[in-house]
């Protein structure tokens, strides 16, 4: 999912909002790169969630983690890799009816498509949540709070201790590849453009991603909220569980 959407869920997870939660929530797309991969990114929460717990340290920025990931099931399993009983994840299984167009769209392999599909319908998630919510300023304040991205960079480089994470910076680019402001649907097609571009050299038709994104708004407008509720109690278990 987008971080809008992490930072909404969070919260609703979590029952309260801060400059913590939202940073925490974001974490684990922060700091993909040479340090981790995608999913060893995604299946840090417990790690640091037991950290912060041996150093007598405040939970909330742990919590807030372990509501995005993949293990343990977070956001991110619920929307990617399994919910229910379908094949895959929520996106993925509403992307089936976009990864033709998606191919042409992005110009790319017929077997990058349903992966591709799938951002199509988390950036239409990310405008319709984002569009409901202050969730852009919350980013923007956690962000720019420059005492808590030191402070948590200093406790990652204490956790990892042979890694050079270099924080700050990657939350600098991690902002230059999304959409901070209230996210518009041509916005959003835009900064994908330019993922695309950087992860794949890949040139895309931004209309097109944009008409996309529209059409899977409208496929997701029927079960999105049912989709946030099941997952969030889901998620409220495992964090229970987490914090036996």
């Amino acid at each position: 999912m987008y971080p809008q959407t992490h930072v909404c869920f969070a919260q609703a997870v979590l029952d309260r909002q801060s400059d913590t939660v939202s940073l925490g929530s974001v974490l684990p797309d922060i700091i993909i790169g040479d340090c981790f991969n995608h999913c060893e990114a995604h299946s840090k929460g417990a790690e640091i969630f037991d950290f912060l717990v041996v150093n007598h340290s405040p939970l909330e920025f742990g919590q807030a983690v372990l509501t995005h990931g993949i293990t343990p099931e977070g956001l991110d399993y619920f929307g990617d890799e399994k919910y229910l009983d379908y094949e895959r994840g929520y996106c993925f299984e509403r992307a089936r009816p976009l990864i033709r167009e998606t191919v042409k769209a992005c110009n790319i392999p017929p077997e990058m498509g349903w992966w591709k599909a799938h951002n199509i319908v988390e950036m239409a998630i990310e405008y319709i949540v984002g569009s409901a919510g202050h969730y852009s300023d919350w980013l923007k304040s956690a962000f720019t709070n420059h005492d808590l991205v030191s402070e948590v960079g200093e406790m990652l480089q204490s956790l990892w201790q042979d890694k050079d994470l270099d924080f700050s910076r990657r939350v600098e680019r991690f902002v230059g590849f999304i959409e901070l402001e209230k996210p518009a649907i041509e916005a959003l097609a835009e900064k994908y453009r330019m993922q695309m571009w950087y992860r794949h050299g890949a040139e895309v038709n931004t209309k097109k991603i944009a008409q996309l994104i529209y059409k899977a708004a409208e496929i997701v407008s029927d079960d999105l909220e049912q989709f946030f509720q099941t997952t969030s109690a889901l998620v409220k278990d495992n964090l229970t569980s987490v914090n036996k």
